[in-house]
C-alpha cells in the first residue's frame, strides 16, 4: 500500500505503459492520481494500468498515442491531461533508452534519434507543462527520469549516455528557470529489471551475474525509481528542486578491486 497520497491531482507519464514507466505510473495511480501515460503503440485496454486509490477509487490510465520526439505531439499530450482533467500537478519524463551501438560506426541517423528521444524529447514535454504549471495557484512538479550512464562513460551507449547527462543539466537550469512554481528534479536509475533489461543481461544467469556486481545484491525494480518519483512530487519535497537523486544500489565496485583480486589471490582493499 502507497504511503503517499495524490487523490485530486494529474500525473503525466511519458512511456508509462511498460518497463519503468508503467511502476511509475502504477505508483501514481495507487497514491489516487489521475493518470495520463503516452507512446507510439497502444496497449490493449486490459493492458492498460489500473490501481485503487487510498480514496477507495479504481482509476485506469488514460492513453495517448504520440511521438514525443515530435514538439507538437508532445503538447498534444499535456492538451489532452488538461482537456480530461483539467490540470496536470506532475509530469514524469520517463520515455527514453537506446540499443546497443558503436560510436564510431553509428549512423547520424540513429544518433539523432537517441539524442531527440532522451533529452529533447523531455524538453518539449517540460515546455509544455509548464506553461500549464505556471498558471495553476500550486505550480507543479516535473520528474525526469535520467541514468547512471549521465554520470560516468557509457561505451556502447555513447549518444545516450551524452544525452542523459544533458537531461540531468536541463534539469537543473528548468529548476531556477521556473522556480518558484514548477519543481524540477531528476532521478539517475542504475540497473533495473525490465524485459529489457532480461534480455539485455542474457536472461536470468546473466541477470544474476550482473547482480551480484551491486553493492546491494541486486537489481532495482520499477517500484524502486516510482518511489522517488513520488517522493520528488510529493510535499515532503517542497524544498526540493535542481537535485538529481541517484538509484543505482550502492553503486559500481571500482575495477582496480577486481584487478588487484586477480594479481593476488585475495580479496582486495574492500
Amino acid at each position: 500500500m502507497t504511503a503517499f497520497r495524490f487523490v485530486g491531482s494529474v500525473a503525466v507519464v511519458t512511456g508509462g505503459a511498460r518497463g519503468i514507466g508503467r511502476g511509475i505510473t502504477d505508483g501514481f495511480l495507487a497514491a489516487g492520481a489521475d493518470v495520463v501515460i503516452c507512446g507510439r503503440t497502444e496497449p490493449a485496454p486490459e493492458d492498460l494500468p489500473s490501481a485503487v486509490g487510498p480514496d477507495g477509487v479504481a482509476r485506469t490510465a488514460v492513453f495517448v498515442a504520440a511521438d514525443i520526439r515530435d514538439p507538437d505531439q508532445a503538447s498534444s499530450v499535456i492538451e489532452a491531461a488538461v482537456g480530461r482533467f483539467g490540470r496536470v500537478d506532475v509530469l514524469v519524463n520517463n520515455a527514453g533508452g537506446s540499443p546497443p551501438a558503436d560510436a564510431a560506426t553509428a549512423s547520424p541517423r540513429f544518433s539523432t534519434s537517441i539524442v531527440a528521444l532522451n533529452l529533447l524529447a523531455p524538453l518539449h514535454c517540460a515546455q509544455a507543462a509548464n506553461a500549464v504549471m505556471q498558471g495553476q495557484e500550486e505550480g507543479g512538479s516535473i520528474v525526469n527520469v535520467a541514468s547512471v550512464s549521465g554520470l560516468r562513460p557509457s561505451p556502447g551507449t555513447a549518444a545516450y549516455g551524452a544525452a542523459k547527462a544533458g537531461l540531468i543539466n536541463l534539469t537543473q537550469s528548468l529548476a531556477i528557470e521556473w522556480a518558484p512554481r514548477v519543481r524540477v528534479n531528476s532521478v539517475s536509475a542504475g540497473l533495473v529489471a525490465t524485459g529489457a533489461a532480461d534480455d539485455h543481461y542474457g536472461g536470468a544467469e546473466g541477470m544474476a551475474a550482473v547482480a551480484a556486481t551491486v553493492p546491494l545484491g541486486r537489481f532495482g525494480t520499477p517500484a524502486d525509481i516510482a518511489g522517488l518519483c513520488l517522493v520528488l512530487a510529493s510535499p515532503l519535497a517542497a524544498y526540493v528542486s535542481g537535485a538529481n537523486l541517484v538509484a543505482h544500489g550502492g553503486g559500481e565496485r571500482p575495477a582496480f578491486l577486481t584487478a588487484v583480486e586477480r594479481a593476488t589471490g585475495g580479496a582486495g582493499d574492500r
